[in-house]
């Protein structure tokens, strides 16, 4: 099976229902294993406009999907979150990034992996740390290094993921 990390975020129509029902769907994603969530964050919007804040987490899937398979079964996640892409970095009920497929570099015009933004982000990269935190990267910089340079700005813990089976046991 491939390790795999999947961002999650939403700051529509309650974020963290929408998240933790997000990790219910990832565990049961076909071939595929939840093994970890990481406990939610609240950040600042990124993009245009005045937006609510972003409730935001990572998970580890381990999976036999290829990784555009992986992708279309994400954006079905997102779809049955009536997640509307009207708006580039808009707000929205759910987003689902793949972050890391194993130790892949993918340039497709549907999937840049490593996802390009991921290490700018400490909304992503506190929640990596919760759960990989001997990460490095093909930029030869560990995930340590990175968090060294990425401060909290903005961003707070808030809560443990309340969802499903995960890797054989139940989460807090």
């Amino acid at each position: 099976m491939i390790r795999c990390f999947i961002a999650l975020g939403s700051n529509l129509e309650q974020p963290l229902q929408q998240v933790n029902d997000a990790l219910t769907k990832l565990a049961a994603l076909p071939d595929s294993r939840l093994i970890a969530a990481s406990p939610w964050y609240q950040s600042r919007a990124v993009g245009p406009g005045q937006q609510p804040d972003y409730i935001n987490g990572v998970a580890e899937l381990h999976t036999l999907q290829p990784p555009l398979e992986l992708l279309s079964l994400l954006q079905a996640i997102e779809n049955q979150h009536q997640r509307k892409r009207l708006q580039h970095w808009g707000p929205r009920t759910l987003d689902l990034d793949l972050l890391l497929y194993g130790e892949e570099t993918i340039n497709h015009p549907r999937l840049t992996v490593p996802h390009p933004r991921m290490l700018e982000r400490n909304f992503v990269l506190y929640p990596l740390n919760d759960l990989a935190p001997d990460i490095h990267f093909a930029t030869g910089q560990s995930l340590k290094q990175l968090l060294n340079h990425c401060p909290m700005d903005g961003l707070r813990l808030v809560d443990a993921p309340t969802s499903p089976t995960i890797a054989g046991k139940t989460t807090p």
